[in-house]
């Protein structure tokens, strides 16, 4: 089993603390994976697998514990045979259950637990879960594979930067990238795609239109990086014979967002302090899902494929992430952690007139900028701002 520690860390820290541990990402992210080695670690200390309750919820076995009664009742038996000590409390994918919310709460009042669930949709987090477990609740999201958990995973003599052109082609997920042959990992994606699709926008969203709702998806896909919104979305595919309001595009985007399929990055208006919610770019949780959804490479596009690899990167990292806008000037991401900031912008390639440095160098403050760039020809300093190549920034510490 590979361990991604990171994740895990997180777990063990939070172990037996009162809080209820909710465990987001998209769908074969890892986050069942991750239960497994944090069961893996109990049970290698000392904790006897009596105590220890595992369930999936979309095991076909598992589909009368939907039914949030029969759930409590053999959560209840099972606890009852453990004669002293910690229960642990594992439910993966536990949006299938009705009114799950009402039934974790109940088990964190009446049994002695540790209780971790897992879910792959951002509304987990919304709603009455606010009502019933206000301040009880941490959550940690899982991503595919970071581009170092990549390297650890294929276990490699290739280059990393020859691995991180297949890495952007074929993306992060766990299960794609331990396929043996480009053929099972294009069919690996293509089932992975078609999966959260389905289930978690269109069944979950209701929808009856698939083809508006998949060209909305291409359009998205195709202008990483671009400033778009559900209007000028609307237009473009009203203009190509497909008649769709901006109102049904928002609602397709929504729950593409919930799903955790893509993110807006808001713009920021440096200057004026603020956030300008109106416009956005929208960036995808997996370059292998892009590719694959439009029958493309990493060759297509390759600076905004580059651009979304970081944006990802810095939200794993933990930083809010915004499109930072300074009088007419663009910067790519503007991030911010605690009370730190910096200023990034990435490129395929330094161009001749430079416009990555000469946006930086407008600001009017002195927060860290740096440049990331995809040619290594460009690494250094220009006009005192640091060049890094992205495969040297994804394998460095946070």
């Amino acid at each position: 089993m590979i361990i991604r520690q990171k994740y895990l860390d997180f777990l063990i820290k939070t172990k037996d603390t009162e809080f209820i541990k909710v465990i987001t990402g998209i769908r074969r992210s890892g986050k069942s994976y991750l239960l497994k080695m944090y069961e893996e670690y109990l049970l290698e200390n000392g904790i006897d697998e009596s105590h220890i309750l595992y369930i999936n919820m979309e095991e076909y076995r598992n589909e009368k514990y939907t039914n949030p009664d029969v759930l409590y009742k053999h959560i209840k038996t099972k606890y009852e045979n453990v004669k002293k000590g910690k229960f642990y409390i594992f439910i993966d994918e536990i949006q299938e259950v009705e009114n799950w919310q009402r039934l974790i709460n109940g088990i964190r009042v009446e049994f002695d637990s540790d209780i971790y669930i897992t879910g792959s949709n951002a509304s987990l987090l919304s709603g009455e879960l606010a009502t019933y477990l206000s301040g009880r609740y941490i959550e940690i999201h899982v991503y595919p594979l970071s581009f170092k958990e990549y390297i650890d995973f294929r276990n490699s003599r290739e280059s990393y930067d020859v691995q991180f052109y297949d890495y952007i082609e074929n993306g992060g997920f766990p299960s794609v990238v331990l396929q043996v042959s480009d053929e099972l990992r294009k069919s690996a994606l293509s089932g992975i795609l078609d999966s959260i699709i389905l289930k978690d926008v269109f069944y979950r969203g209701k929808i009856s239109d698939e083809k508006t709702l998949n060209s909305v998806i291409d359009y998205v896909f195709d202008n990483i990086g671009n400033i778009i919104s559900g209007n000028k979305i609307a237009n473009y595919l009203t203009s190509n014979g497909n008649k769709v309001t901006n109102v049904t595009v928002d609602k397709y985007l929504s729950l593409l967002e919930k799903a955790f399929i893509i993110f807006k990055a808001e713009r920021y208006d440096i200057r004026g302090k603020e956030r300008l919610k109106n416009l956005g770019k929208y960036y995808i949780i997996d370059n292998g899902l892009r590719n694959k959804k439009l029958v493309k490479t990493y060759k297509d596009n390759l600076g905004s494929q580059v651009e979304n690899i970081v944006y990802i990167e810095l939200k794993r990292r933990g930083y809010e992430v915004n499109v930072g806008k300074y009088n007419n000037q663009e910067i790519d991401f503007i991030i911010r952690k605690d009370k730190k900031i910096e200023y990034f912008q990435v490129t395929r390639q330094i161009p001749d007139d430079s416009r990555e440095t000469g946006n930086l160098l407008q600001l009017p403050d002195n927060f860290k900028k740096t440049i990331i760039t995809a040619n290594r020809m460009d690494v250094g300093y220009i006009d005192g701002i640091e060049v890094k190549h992205v495969v040297d920034f994804l394998l460095e510490g946070e």
